[in-house]
């Protein structure tokens, strides 16, 4: 993959894998999806079909029942999907990269061994619980708490806009919780394994949402929960420092998830372009329609060069917080920006939601805020530029 950006051409087995998850968007994703966005229900049918095809076992090894491949095989994956149904793609970015990817990272043998082939099959699903009422872009004001007694951690608290966290496949949250007060003051935050079938653990009722209709999102209720002491995931007082890690590289994630939808609009402009007559010729012979195109191929093709160059780092092993944030920054502003211009193009059809630039018009406005806000990445970006 790293060679890509040299030469322009992906390896063949990355060209496959896109052209086949492409073919399944097409196919089985899209004609569902208009029904499934209107009427605010999960696509278990369509989440089987990514099961079966692997898709949520892309980047894990074949140990823990993975396809053996690597986060940049996903992103594709993501891409793909995301010019067609952005609700399927943050499905399995969830799934993936937020759901059983800080248990591959943190967790222990065991752990490993008891989760991942569920996670890794796409039989079951794990959420990311770390958002709350009063902390999103401060995650580090968590107030949900976990209290050791007697062998097992005792969790209270809420969490809210979690994604994949109460489907009838959903079978445990990852959930960031204070364990204790480090030196100085600080808060200790620790990662806690939470069974959903776990008594005073509550998935409430889901949202009521803009976009992403077909994804579920509930906010979560922690009424002393109880789980044993190796329920922790990885090194305790260290959860919040990892799930950084996990958000660093899940901005890789929901910037080709960005791209794709910014894609999709492209490609639909050129479409009804070509189709869409207006004073006796197509729409698409005006400049202030081609236009209108071209800048929107334009931001299409620098988001995906921009998430290509943070996935390569990634993989080689170099620093690449910096450059995910580039990329989620570009890529998510693209989407939106795309999506705009697409219903505009569209006129009084871009306005109704059976049609895909509708969908994304509503959809994409998420992508700037979830998984970090745009005024978060350029925060950090400012700061690795030493403002």
């Amino acid at each position: 993959m790293t060679d890509y950006l040299a030469t322009g051409a992906l390896p063949d087995e990355y060209q496959q894998l896109a052209k086949t998850v492409a073919d399944f968007a097409k196919t089985v994703v899209a004609p569902v999806s208009a029904e499934h966005d209107a009427n605010h229900t999960f696509p278990y049918e369509v989440v089987a079909g990514m099961a079966d095809m692997g898709l949520f076992g892309l980047p894990f090894p074949e140990e823990y029942g993975g396809m053996g491949g690597d986060y940049f095989a996903l992103c594709l994956a993501l891409e793909e999907l995301g010019k067609v149904d952005q609700s399927v793609a943050i499905t399995l970015e969830a799934g993936v990269s937020l759901g059983a990817m800080p248990i591959y990272r943190f967790g222990n043998e065991a752990q490993k061994e008891e989760w991942l082939p569920q996670l890794t099959s796409g039989k079951a699903l794990a959420a990311f619980g770390l958002t709350e009422p009063g902390a999103g872009s401060d995650a580090g004001g968590t107030k949900t708490t976990a209290k050791f007694d007697s062998g097992e951690w005792i969790i209270n608290g809420n969490k809210q806009f979690i994604t994949n966290s109460g489907t009838d496949i959903t079978k445990l949250v990852t959930v960031t919780a204070v364990t204790g007060v480090k030196e100085g003051g600080k808060k200790e935050i620790s990662t806690i394994l939470v069974p959903t079938t776990t008594p005073g653990f509550t998935a409430e009722p889901a949202y009521n949402k803009v976009g992403w209709n077909a994804s579920d999102t509930h906010p979560l209720t922690f009424a002393d929960v109880r789980v044993p002491e190796e329920n922790l995931l990885g090194e305790r007082g260290r959860g919040y420092a990892n799930f950084l890690r996990i958000l660093d590289e899940g901005r890789i994630a929901i910037a080709a998830l960005s791209v794709g939808a910014a894609q999709g609009c492209v490609d639909e402009s050129i479409k009804y372009a070509k189709e869409r007559e207006a004073f006796g010729r197509p729409i698409g012979q005006n400049q202030a329609i081609s236009f209108k195109i071209a800048r929107m191929q334009a931001r299409a093709h620098v988001a995906r060069t921009a998430y290509y160059d943070a996935a390569a780092l990634m993989l080689s092993g170099k620093p690449f917080k910096t450059q995910a944030s580039i990329a989620k920054l570009a890529a998510s502003e693209a989407a939106m920006d795309n999506a705009r211009d697409a219903t505009q193009i569209h006129g009084g059809y871009g306005f109704m939601n059976e049609y895909a630039v509708a969908r994304h018009y509503r959809d994409s406005k998420i992508l700037e805020i979830g998984e970090g806000t745009t005024e978060v990445q350029l925060m950090l970006i400012a700061r690795e530029a030493g403002l």
